[in-house]
């Protein structure tokens, strides 16, 4: 399908597409072994500017978009779904000062995020509190000049290699949901450590760990948009992002798809070629169709995104495509291990891992119940506005 990408967007992708085929692909299985982080990968990101496609040229980015992001994110993720999760991550913690940092704090965050300088990373989740934010536990006490942070956060993609953290800590706890704050926390402020790293089913080349704070002392600039606005920026945020996540899901999917569809027509059982038999071909024309149809959804809504960027939010339309998008990501991986027999379940054949790296795709940014309650919420708003359904 031709989407009518831009110039400038062609050339991203290329430059993705080279970096994923010639540098990502002959390691992924060593990152996916070892749970190393992959910084040579990243510094092959950095010499590229993939890091900052979506950032303004006045903060040091190449001045781009949401969708250029999600065509990097793609395109990466067709090799590996984990090693693409550096760029994803670190936008993530980007988002919310780009949304609502005020000019200072973008002037001091967002040039080395964009340069890959420094990785980014976001978590709003505590041991406690996944899908229900407003159950968090951990605080933040005005004190002169500073807040005082104290808590736990769990689930932080990046992890302890980012350097700039967007966190979410509750300044008001008698106020519920109006009482959550967003913070841009530094690595190495002291108070802030780091728990433990957590042992993954799939992603296995992106750190997940703990944040762990305790009388960690930040400024009082590093508060993002004013007291008690942290689930709005939270919500905003995710409305922007998960189309990223949308697009490592529908990376996975095509890697996946590649792979198998390769693997079929050289593998030969009964004479012949697995693909020549009716059931590989019926498999691998439903992969394609739902790739295509994932591709379509997400590429129409970031664009729509990019069009009307401040006059309406997306909640919806994000929500659909995240959801939609990594369901097809499950299907498809699940049925190209199907579709390789017993030398896809195996370790040393890439199918396996695109299963396993799909398998969270699903869960990240809000589970995908979590994605349908929010559109299904969002269609009977809809209606009681429209009147839908009343004589």
């Amino acid at each position: 399908m031709d989407y009518d990408l831009t110039e400038d967007q062609q050339a991203i992708v290329e430059t993705a597409r080279e970096i994923a085929q010639k540098k990502i692909k002959k390691v992924r299985e060593h990152y996916d072994k070892t749970e190393e982080y992959p910084w040579e990968i990243v510094e092959e990101l950095r010499k590229a500017d993939l890091f900052g496609v979506y950032i303004p040229q006045e903060y040091g980015g190449l001045g781009g978009n949401a969708m250029d992001l999600v065509l990097v994110v793609e395109e990466l993720s067709k090799a590996c779904g984990g090693i693409a999760l550096v760029v994803a991550a670190t936008a993530l913690g980007a988002f919310p000062i780009l949304l609502y940092g005020n000019d200072e704090q973008k002037k001091k965050y967002l040039p080395d995020l964009a340069s890959g300088k420094r990785l980014g990373a976001f978590t709003i989740t505590e041991p406690e509190a996944g899908s229900d934010a407003t159950a968090a536990k951990s605080t933040a006490v005005l004190d002169g000049d500073h807040y005082v942070l104290n808590g736990t956060k769990c689930f932080c993609s990046n992890g302890k290699a980012a350097e700039i953290y967007s966190l979410f800590f509750t300044t008001n706890p008698g106020r519920g949901a109006r009482g959550v704050s967003c913070f841009v926390v530094e690595k190495g402020t002291p108070g802030f450590d780091f728990g433990r790293k957590e042992e993954k089913m799939g992603i296995r080349a992106n750190w997940t760990y703990q944040l762990e704070f305790k009388d960690c002392r930040i400024p009082k600039g590093n508060l993002i948009g004013g007291e008690g606005r942290g689930l709005l920026i939270a919500q905003s945020t995710f409305d922007v992002s998960r189309p990223g996540v949308a697009a490592q899901a529908l990376g996975i999917a095509t890697g996946a798809m590649e792979e198998a569809f390769a693997y079929a027509r050289v593998r030969r059982q009964f004479g012949q070629p697995v693909i020549s038999f009716q059931a590989m071909q019926h498999k691998l024309a439903n992969m394609a169709m739902d790739i295509e149809a994932a591709r379509a959804l997400l590429y129409s809504v970031t664009r729509a995104m990019v069009k009307n960027e401040g006059k309406k939010r997306y909640t919806k339309e994000s929500a659909m495509v995240k959801c939609f998008c990594s369901d097809v990501a499950m299907r498809v991986t699940t049925e190209a291990v199907q579709m390789c027999g017993g030398i896809g379940y195996m370790h040393d054949f890439p199918v396996e891992k695109f299963m396993r790296d799909a398998k969270i795709t699903q869960i990240y940014e809000g589970t995908n119940e979590i994605q349908r309650n929010e559109i299904a919420m969002a269609m009977i708003k809809e209606a009681a506005q429209t009147g839908l359904g009343k004589k």
